[in-house]
């Protein structure tokens, strides 16, 4: 199944219904579907042809959308590139990618014009002030629909480079189509749904809510980007029912002096990801949203997004003091696999490990990118010959098949031969009530090969010492574990998903 049939579907069962609505702006399923043809015959005109690369440079819009799948309905992938990044890392994008077409928002002009100056990277660059001129000169009814293969890239989308240069993850239709099929319900005549989007559309997560609500028969309304207050108007103006967030932006939401002003009552479904839940967090959310079920999708870039998923009868501490004990227990877990999904922990020699014991997440299933564009060698050792994905993350299985992420294969700390899992550490840590945030690296040791050092963020008028930190944490960690180093910063270096970017601190604080 091609993407284009995600859209088809919902067309044919709700054209009038509104697929998108942006600061005011209406576009219904049936708009959205033949915008995105007139775009794909200027396209083609335009000699773009299948297999070709389409970039754009923009923040979330229609416009994008409408981008995606004009570029999906003729055989081209669609290359988003983070909005934040610098003229550096866009030019690395467009080559590695080989875009012939740039699409872009005003604001980021003068930054391509000074690439441009410096060299050509691509043939044709598309400002909005120019994209109405393309679709009013398409032709909808011109159109042939494509008959690719459901296995062809559909879109190229680079990894954040948390730890190394991006590499280009390039995504099949199947890999949306086939989460889309089994996870989410397609669009009915008889229920309509809302859903707010603010988690970028050059991220998985972002792309793959905004292929789920296309299927769902879903109102998307869209926000540039996350602005807490708007957010909180956008849900009650319009009675939102769904949210995709990242925990940094649920505890803003949640901390904001004017979070009680508005009736965000209408939210039924909160899904989070991306980036790691606060157990804290997450316990107050229930309380502070007690219409709204909450999901935690794990997932990656290289897995198609969502692998693994707790969900919302997860999230509600209801049953016997046993049943309760354990759900709060797993309130800490990524959730179990979703249908089409094998998981598996296996050791340094690929061996597969039991319940409870740590090592790296590999993962198979239909979604699986393609590989990483021009890097034969990175893929294959990314995914192996049996066809599992090495996420790179560490976590382990519990008895129930609940999967639990102690952090990067690259972020692993072995003090004395023991590993030190980052995530229980930081878990720790956050319940201090002195400290607003908190990551913890490795520091080379003479004597004990590594030790832990805790980089926290303290809460406004807090002080707390090393000692104070390790009296608190060995209530809950084996000694080995503690924190034998402080550092306080202002604020932890994170990606726009929220993530912390460990390469960046071991360069600063790991001597």
């Amino acid at each position: 199944m091609l993407t284009p049939e995600l859209l088809n579907t919902a067309v044919s069962i709700c054209p009038d219904r509104t697929a998108i609505l942006f600061e005011g702006v209406r576009l219904s399923f049936d708009q959205l579907d033949r915008r995105s043809s007139k775009l794909a015959d200027s396209l083609l005109h335009q000699g773009i042809k299948p297999g070709d690369r389409v970039a754009m440079l923009q923040v979330n819009t229609p416009e994008v959308m409408e981008t995606y799948f004009a570029c999906a309905k003729i055989g081209a992938a669609f290359v988003p590139i983070d909005f934040r990044a610098r003229e550096g890392e866009i030019a690395f994008r467009l080559q590695d990618s080989g875009a012939r077409v740039l699409f872009l928002g005003e604001r980021y002009r003068p930054m391509i014009d000074a690439l441009r100056r410096e060299a050509p990277i691509v043939e044709r660059y598309v400002l909005m002030t120019d994209y109405q001129i393309l679709i009013e000169n398409g032709k909808a009814e011109n159109l042939q629909p494509y008959e690719g293969d459901e296995t062809e890239m559909t879109v190229l989308m680079y990894t954040s480079g948390t730890t190394g240069t991006p590499k280009g993850v390039m995504l099949s239709h199947s890999s949306f189509t086939e989460y889309c099929l089994n996870n989410v319900n397609p669009a009915d005549m008889e229920s309509e749904e809302s859903n707010i989007l603010t988690v970028p559309l050059y991220h998985i997560a972002g792309m793959q809510a905004m292929m789920a609500a296309v299927w769902g028969g879903r109102t998307l309304v869209l926000q540039r980007q996350f602005e807490p207050v708007e957010w909180m108007r956008l849900v009650q103006e319009h009675r939102v029912d769904r949210a995709m967030v990242v925990p940094t932006m649920l505890k803003i939401l949640m901390d904001h002096p004017d979070f009680t002003k508005y009736d965000l009552n209408s939210l039924r479904v909160i899904t989070y990801g991306a980036a790691p839940m606060p157990f804290a967090v997450i316990r107050e959310a229930i309380g502070l949203f007690p219409n709204a079920g909450f999901i935690n999708a794990f997932g990656q870039t290289e897995s198609g997004a969502t692998i693994t998923m707790l969900g919302v009868d997860d999230h509600r501490l209801a049953g016997s003091s046993e049943e309760v004990e354990l759900k709060i227990k797993r309130l800490s877990s990524a959730g179990r696999a979703l249908p089409g999904v094998q998981i598996k922990i296996v050791d340094a020699e690929g061996k597969a490990l039991l319940a409870g014991e740590n090592g790296e997440i590999v993962v198979k299933t239909d979604r699986t990118m393609r590989g990483y564009l021009g890097q034969e060698a990175a893929t294959a050792e990314t995914i192996d010959t049996e066809g599992y994905l090495h996420t790179g993350d560490v976590g382990f299985l519990d008895e129930g098949d609940y999967l639990f992420i102690s952090g990067r294969l690259r972020d692993t700390i072995k003090r004395s031969g023991e590993f030190v899992p980052p995530a229980e550490v930081e878990e720790t840590l956050m319940a201090h009530s002195a400290i607003a945030d908190a990551a913890i690296i490795g520091v080379p040791d003479d004597k004990w090969g590594e030790t832990v050092r805790a980089i926290i963020v303290l809460k406004p008028g807090q002080i707390v010492t090393l000692e104070q930190l390790r009296e608190f944490g060995c209530q809950r960690l084996a000694t080995y574990k503690l924190p034998e180093s402080l550092v306080i910063v202002n604020e932890l270096p994170k990606n726009p998903m929220g993530k912390v970017l460990k390469k960046e601190l071991r360069e600063r604080f790991g001597q």
